[in-house]
This record gives C-alpha cells, structure tokens and sequence, in this order.
C-alpha cells in the first residue's frame, strides 16, 4: 500500500497514530509512504501512484472517502488572506478555492508558512474563521480518501477516530525546532484541528463543494 501524507503540522498525531500502531514488520514493508503538498497528494491519487491519502476536500468529490477530514472549527490559523493583490498558493487547491467562494481578494498562504506568519503578528485572514461567520459551520480542508484497500483504510480511520493520540515530548520538540516554534505553541496549535468528519462537517462540506461547482460553471 502506498499512502500519501500532507508534509504540515495538521496531520502529525496521525503520523504518530501510524508509526505506533502498524509495528508488524510485514506491515512496515508492506507500506510506503509519500509525502508532499496538497496539491501533489492530489494529483498522485488520481493517477494512483498512491493509494490512499488526505485530499484537498475540493477534489474529493468524486473519490471513495473515509470518515476522515482536516477540519477546522472557527479559526485554523495555517490557512491566511494576506493583504495584497490576489495570489494563490501553488501547494493549496481547496485553500485557493475558499477565497474565490467567499469573494475575498488577496494572496492565499496555508500550511506551515502561515502558522509562523500569524505567530509573528503580522496581520491576515483566517479563511476557515471567515467560512464560519458567512455560514456558521467548521470547515473541511481535506480528507482521507482511497482508490484500493477500502477495508484496511476504512478500519485504519475508525481505529484513529477512536484513540486519543499522545504525541511523544521528543517528536513536539523536534517537529518545532524544525519549523522555528515552541512546542508549547505546536501543541496550542494542533488543538484547533479536528478530525473525525461528523454532521456539521459534512453539511459544511456539501455546501462548499455545491458553491464550488456553481461557481465554476459561473465562470465557465
């Protein structure tokens, strides 16, 4: 099985989840990983050099989909508007899309690199904060999908679902440093990402893909 990881923050306790729980040997050689920008996993699982990753939500339309997302309620702080004139971000593709639904003009900045820039106090957007006031739901950013082995990655998603993932003081510190932050603030971080996709999500996840089309075909 191949398996594709997004290379941000947001999905270290499941990175921890996986290299805790797959300990069998024939299980570690059996897996391969990637791992990239959105964008990349994305194109990846299409053309299925991978079998199985976390998706930007805007392309998972048409993809068999585990209860999985990256999921922000309220604020995300690794998703920015920046002042300035309108730019996407070449590693975003449901990021990118955001703006364009809520109408907003400037450049688009996500991931690590937008973590660092609201801690230094620099001004910006949060778009998940903006999607919340316009419709009052949390925001699905990605989500974890397949295109072979349904029931190993299905029950690989029910068992993370399930436990509360304790990620390792030495992994915090190392994962920090390489990102120039504190644990303290990657911790602070990571308990504003959620992951298990329930009602509100996927209410909010249909309403963003529906406005998504409409506006594609508007633009077509």
């Amino acid at each position: 099985m191949l398996f594709g990881s997004i290379s941000y923050l947001n999905l270290l306790p499941f990175q921890v989840f996986m290299k805790k729980h797959i300990t069998h040997n024939a299980t570690k050689m059996a897996l391969g990983y990637r791992r990239d920008v959105p964008s990349a996993i994305n194109k990846a699982l299409k053309r299925k050099a991978i079998n199985a990753g976390f998706i930007s939500s805007v392309e998972s339309r048409k993809c068999r989909c585990t209860n999985l997302g990256i999921i922000a309620h309220k604020k995300v702080y690794s998703v920015l508007l920046l002042k300035g004139e309108s730019q996407t971000d070449p590693a975003s593709a449901t990021s990118n899309q955001l703006a364009k639904v809520l109408n907003l003009h400037g450049k688009v900045l996500i991931g690590d690199a937008a973590l660092q820039h609201y801690l230094s106090g620099a001004t910006s957007t949060d778009l998940a904060q903006a999607w919340y006031d316009k419709t009052g739901l949390p925001f699905v950013f990605a989500r974890l999908c397949y295109n072979k082995h349904r029931k190993a990655i299905n029950n690989l998603a029910n068992n993370f679902a399930k436990s509360k993932v304790k990620i390792p003081q030495y992994i915090l510190k190392r994962e920090a440093k390489k990102r120039d932050i504190t644990p303290k603030q990657l911790t602070w971080y990571l308990e504003h990402i959620h992951y298990e996709m329930d009602w509100k999500a996927k209410k909010s996840l249909k309403l963003f893909l529906d406005l998504s089309g409409k506006l594609n075909e508007y633009s077509n």
